[in-house]
Order: structure tokens, then C-alpha cells, then sequence
């Protein structure tokens, strides 16, 4: 499953945003103003299925 965050900081607070496209996330960052994030998540269970990385190239800092 992947989702893309747009995360928006204005003045005063931070707001995150999840849509289920890119299009759609793009095409709401036009309509607000601020500093905009747009993050896409690929959730870790997606990768073992599509069996897309081995155990063994996985490493992750400060081990």
C-alpha cells in the first residue's frame, strides 16, 4: 500500500495530509499556502510481498 502526505507548515501550526494519489495530492498543494512537504510512503509489508528486497540488504543506521 502506498499514500502520499502532504505536510504543510504555516505560521502557527503544522497540518498533514494523506491522499491515496500523487495527481491528488499535488493538485491540493496548488490550493494552500506554506511551506509544503509531499512524502510518499511505501509501507515495509509491500516490499516482503512483492519480495522486492531480501532480508539481507537491509540494514538500518546505528547497528
Amino acid at each position: 500500500m502506498r499514500v502520499w502526505v502532504l505536510t504543510l507548515y504555516s505560521h502557527d501550526s503544522i497540518k498533514m495530509y494523506e491522499f491515496e494519489s500523487k495527481e491528488e495530492a499535488l493538485r491540493e498543494s496548488s490550493k494552500l499556502s506554506g511551506y509544503k512537504v509531499l512524502t510518499e510512503v511505501i509501507y515495509f509489508t509491500d516490499f516482503e510481498e512483492a519480495d522486492v528486497m531480501q532480508e539481507r540488504e537491509l540494514s538500518f543506521a546505528g547497528r
